[in-house]
């Protein structure tokens, strides 16, 4: 019994290491392949009886018990596309096929990477050399990404990039800031109208103007320190949209300031933002002149007319010029205006056991019984890390260490086949004596 229990360890060690060696190729096949977690074999000890008898033991052998560490982290590759992408710490991006675009039926399983370098398709999807495609929740026009269900796929689309898109950004919101000479309200001055013509964008990238007229109150003595302010809208013909009386404080304190603005016509103003709310042929526009007592905004000093600071947000429209993804995940366009748009949130997915996964190719994995239900995180939520442009994560496999595997794989192999010899000669001689 002993010396066949001897012969079948000897032909388990034989399968087990068998079994490490070809774990010990894969990982050093895979030394240079992006986002490879390597395998390995651990082995256990086969007990086939516990009886203590006084001279015997049964050889029970060995077991290799195999598996991925996707949990390990390669070290991050710098590159020079944008949208390749790591992660710098837990979680997935998640992926599918790119031949399930097309599939109709539905049912197609969510399949997660960590790394990969995307590029669009000549329908412009951001997919792989391996076809991976990815998938993200889309963007509405404003950038926001609407609430979606985080335990399901039913948000994810396809993310489409189209490179010969345009787009433009309306202007919502303008800063006046203009000082007003203070010599003309005083008696005797001819009380002619100041213009100003402000540009802005309107929802279709068009180019329209604000036509703003500033004209002082001529006391018969003295003084004034008002005005009156007209703004008329170029889109609707150049209808009045705005009418307002201002009065500019002269004292020691507050001197060039505005002391108030009654609302003559058109959107109030709010005197806690200094905000006029106007509404233009677009939609509303939000023009700030100041608060009351405030150096900012309209001002009315010396005896010079000259717009101080005037901005606005908005821009015509743009080309695409550059699309990138930041560490939280969001696919930002950059356009040759300068105007910049979220297109894209590339959510994380991750489970309670990475390393239950199951592992497909391409470096890819769906979820199993063993891995637990997966849940889609923000970048930078919870366990998960922050996204990575312009890099790729290395194989994990250290060719050091796998040579030294590989060597005593090599040796335990060659040791466990000189037992099978042994016991070879041993069961020949006991032959030899029977004869």
């Amino acid at each position: 019994m002993s010396i066949s229990s001897s012969l079948n360890a000897g032909v388990a060690g034989l399968s087990a290491n068998a079994t490490r060696l070809a774990t010990i190729s894969d990982n050093i096949a895979n030394s240079g392949t992006y986002g490879y977690k390597r395998a390995s074999a651990d082995f256990e000890s086969f007990v086939i009886s516990e009886r203590r008898t006084a001279g015997t033991y049964s050889a029970g052998g060995v077991r290799a018990i195999t598996g991925r560490l996707i949990d390990e982290r390669g070290a991050m590759v710098s590159t020079s596309n944008a949208l390749d992408m790591a992660i710098a710490g837990r979680g997935m991006l998640p992926v599918m096929q790119a031949v399930a675009l097309n599939n109709t039926s539905g049912g197609q399983p969510l399949l997660m990477t960590t790394t990969g370098s995307f590029r669009t398709d000549a329908e412009g999807v951001l997919t792989t050399p391996s076809g991976l495609v990815l998938l993200g929740w889309p963007a509405q026009a404003n950038g926001t990404v609407p609430v979606l269900p985080r335990d399901t796929t039913a948000g994810l689309v396809p993310v489409v990039i189209n490179a010969n898109q345009t787009a433009g950004d309306p202007t919502t919101e303008m800063n006046l800031g203009v000082n007003l000479p203070a010599t003309d309200t005083e008696a005797g001055q001819s009380g002619a109208a100041l213009p100003l013509s402000v540009e802005y964008f309107g929802n279709l990238g068009t180019s329209e103007t604000l036509d703003i007229t500033f004209t002082p109150t001529v006391p018969a003595t003295g003084s004034s320190n008002t005005w009156t302010m007209e703004i008329r809208d170029s889109a609707q013909g150049g209808a009045l949209i705005g009418e307002y009386t201002l009065v500019f404080d002269d004292t020691r304190g507050n001197g060039g300031t505005l002391a108030s603005v009654t609302t003559v016509s058109g959107g109030a103003y709010n005197g806690a933002t200094g905000e006029l709310a106007l509404t233009v042929a677009g939609g509303p526009l939000t023009v700030a002149i100041g608060r009351l007592g405030d150096t900012n905004g309209l001002t009315q000093l010396s005896d010079s007319f000259a717009p101080t600071a005037i901005t606005k947000d908005g821009s015509p429209v743009g080309n695409l010029t550059a699309v990138e993804i930041d560490d939280d995940g969001y696919i930002t366009a950059t356009y040759d205006t300068g105007f910049t748009r979220r297109l894209y949130q590339i959510p994380l997915v991750d489970v309670p056991n990475p390393n239950g996964l199951v592992v497909l190719n391409n470096q890819t994995y769906k979820v199993s019984p063993e891995s637990g239900s997966f849940f889609l995180w923000d970048a930078g939520d919870g366990p998960t890390g922050a996204v990575v442009g312009y890099a790729r994560e290395g194989s994990t496999t250290d060719v050091a260490a796998e040579l030294t595997a590989l060597i005593q794989t090599q040796r335990a192999y060659s040791s466990n086949a000189k037992v099978i010899q042994t016991v070879d000669e041993m069961l020949q001689e006991t032959t030899n004596i029977k004869r």
